[in-house]
């Protein structure tokens, strides 16, 4: 991950946990019948279903989403892991605010701080992770896995 994609998913880490959670939410609660099959079910040809076939779109939708929903879990689990390259206590608690969703502003004006100190602390805690992702080889893991998925 790039420096400017991690203080994206950063910003965006708030709305991307709730996301996750309406998604498995609503996959789970979902018709047994539009869930993929595992094991030998798995690996038999699939009848092809028609463009116009509701069902087949529905289906399509779903894995599609199943996906997406996994790339934002690779993306907050990258954050997670290297959030404790932070140890300096001012930088934890803006990274605290953030993760909690909280706009560099509103963060500014809880610590005291003026919003420029903030930006710099967030550009701090960017390097960090990313000089931590790179020293363990897995700054580019998502990335490749974004492109890929």
């Amino acid at each position: 991950m790039n420096k400017k994609q991690i203080a994206d998913t950063l910003r965006d880490y708030k709305w991307m946990i709730n996301e996750i959670q309406r998604q498995r939410k609503m996959l789970e609660e979902a018709g047994d019948g539009l869930t993929a099959q595992y094991g030998v079910e798995g690996s038999l040809p699939k009848p092809k279903g028609a463009p116009s076939d509701p069902v087949y779109r529905e289906y399509l939708r779903r894995e599609k989403k199943t996906k997406w929903v996994e790339r934002l879990e690779q993306k907050v689990l990258f954050i997670q892991e290297y959030s404790k390259a932070i140890t300096n206590e001012r930088e934890k608690a803006v990274l605290e605010c953030m993760l909690d969703g909280m706009s560099m502003i509103a963060i500014s004006r809880h610590m005291g701080l003026s919003e420029r100190h903030i930006f710099r602390i967030r550009d701090s805690i960017v390097d960090q992770m990313a000089e931590m992702a790179g020293m363990s080889g897995m700054s580019g893991k998502l990335f490749r896995e974004k492109q890929c998925g």
